[in-house]
């Protein structure tokens, strides 16, 4: 279990569209309030999630090996092929082959870049159009790298000694340091008895946090032993944070970048990015996984549209994907980074920030920007949709054009018949 993942109700109407709702849910806890506390464990605020009356759904915590194991046993085990590493592809009028690290290839109609927020898909698209004259200055940059964050997961743990991880909802510490301790560190029990942990520390602002930045992405155990070790007297509601570190296998314990990049090349010719690989959002705001599965949803839409399958409808449709997608994730940006400015930062103005929105802000707001936030649920639009749940309101799903045009053709039929 050395991940965890979050899914909010924006994505859960499409696993109960796809019949996978239930089953999701059996290895799930409900994530339904979150209480930030100073280093000292004085209260600062709490925030709470909407009604499932109203929103249909609960936010979810659940390991994320278990998605996968649900996905891949969903999945005719023909149709994956691991260990395939791309080193380049090519794209024609005819269709798109990709070349694997190995020195076999493939051959297909459109090649998805889904790998991620390093996506080797982006670096060769991205090249290929830097040799054209077709990339935007904005796509060139490097990605922000505002934070570094230790993540893991503890082994199974006594419930007498950490009552908490038998709750049926899993709750959320912040723990905000104060200015001699400019780090967050974050708690939240998971199924099976488990706690995971985060600390997280903004850059540029403690010296060890900028050594560790100087290492690469995925360091040895022992550079993330050493950040750990400096770190054990932080107190959290179980404890310390060592006393977690001492029950967590350090070969599950990961150092990673919070980074965060807009890319505005999405698309070119047969080739389509989502997920990381089209926009990495800061962690803050919970949404990543989300995100990409957002992306997948509303692409199959496009891609069951595209009939017949020839190289201008499969370029229409990934550009028409992007076109749809395209402002949703960049509402989204401004927030992440309101949301890492609260929970992470630690400069005077962050602080200021902090102090106003937990004590002067409107709950009222707060609960306004929730179901704003909550009405964006996309689900696959050539499929019969999930049963609407909650009272609130949700935004209208777009109509399958190949659907529409079906439609309107029995529709002529049938009146053309009743004419005779």
């Amino acid at each position: 279990m050395r991940s965890i993942m979050c899914l909010s109700p924006n994505i859960l109407p499409a696993f109960e569209q796809l019949g996978l709702y239930e089953e999701l849910m059996s290895f799930s806890k409900p994530a339904l309030r979150n209480t930030f506390f100073t280093g000292e464990l004085d209260i600062i605020g709490k925030t709470s999630t909407l009604t499932t009356d109203t929103v249909g759904y609960d936010r979810i915590l659940f390991a994320r090996p278990e998605l996968s194991d649900m996905l891949f046993k969903k999945i005719p085990s023909t149709k994956i092929h691991l260990s395939k590493k791309i080193v380049s592809f090519d794209q024609d009028q005819n269709g798109v082959t990709l070349t694997f690290e190995d020195n076999t290839t493939a051959r297909g109609d459109i090649l998805v870049g889904a790998d991620g927020a390093h996506s080797a898909v982006r670096k060769h698209l991205f090249a290929t159009l830097v040799k054209q004259g077709l990339l935007p200055k904005e796509d060139t940059k490097e990605m922000n790298k505002g934070y570094i964050s230790l993540v893991g997961t503890t082994n199974a743990l006594d419930p007498v000694r950490y009552p908490g991880v038998l709750e049926q909802d899993s709750e959320s510490f912040y723990i905000i340091g104060d200015k001699k301790t400019p780090y967050t560190w974050v708690t939240f029990a998971v199924p099976g008895n488990k706690i995971c942990w985060s600390v997280i520390v903004q850059l540029g602002i403690d010296a060890t946090a900028d050594e560790q930045f100087k290492s690469s992405d995925w360091v040895p155990q022992e550079q993330n032993k050493r950040m750990m070790d400096s770190i054990r007297h932080f107190k959290t509601p179980y404890g310390t944070i060592g006393d977690l570190f001492d029950v967590t296998p350090i070969e599950r314990v990961s150092k990673v970048y919070f980074e965060d990049q807009l890319f505005h090349t999405w698309n070119h010719g047969r080739t389509v990015l989502i997920g990381d690989a089209a926009h990495k959002i800061l962690p803050s705001s919970g949404s990543g996984a989300v995100n990409a599965m957002q992306d997948a949803v509303l692409l199959a839409n496009h891609l069951y549209d595209i009939k017949p399958t020839s190289h201008e409808n499969i370029k229409t449709a990934l550009s028409d994907y992007k076109a749809e997608r395209f402002n949703a994730i960049v509402d989204q940006y401004p927030q992440s980074h309101m949301a890492a400015k609260l929970i992470y930062g630690h400069t005077f103005w962050e602080r200021v920030l902090r102090h106003i929105v937990f004590n002067w802000l409107p709950k009222s707001l707060q609960m306004k920007q929730l179901l704003k936030d909550t009405a964006y649920r996309p689900q696959a639009n050539f499929l019969p949709q999930a049963p609407k749940r909650g009272t609130m309101d949700t935004i209208p799903q777009q109509p399958s054009k190949r659907t529409q045009k079906k439609e309107e053709e029995e529709d002529a039929k049938g009146k053309k018949a009743a004419a005779l």
